[in-house]
């Protein structure tokens, strides 16, 4: 799989855009989506918290990949399935919603596959 490596000046800006994306997308398959009204009913700081740290994750990252933002989401939901008492299927499950995201994003911010 081949990297696009992107100075750490341009990062910022690239990153928080995948930052947006994520969240925007996320939360509105999230909200919106099949089971978006039982999702309504039962969110949970958990999640959001559990974004903005993929998020932060994100922004520290040198060079971008499909693998790099993998490793980060997979990271943080191991976090947080040892530091929360919320079920790992509900971690895995938002973890691998949030990776199905990627492409779009990257077309969005324009980091190659």
């Amino acid at each position: 799989m081949k990297k696009k490596t992107i100075e750490k000046s341009s990062n910022t800006a690239k990153y928080t855009a995948i930052g947006v994306g994520l969240v925007g997308v996320a939360a509105a398959y999230f909200f919106l989506g099949p089971k978006g009204k039982a999702h309504q009913k039962q969110t949970k700081a958990w999640a959001i918290k559990m974004k903005a740290d993929i998020i932060e994750k994100l922004e520290e990252a040198r060079d971008m990949s499909e693998s790099t933002y993998h490793n980060i989401i997979d990271t943080i939901a191991e976090e947080y399935e040892k530091k929360t008492k919320v079920g790992r299927e509900e971690i895995q499950s938002l973890a691998i919603d949030l990776k199905k995201h990627w492409k779009t994003i990257s077309k969005e911010v324009g980091i190659g596959k």
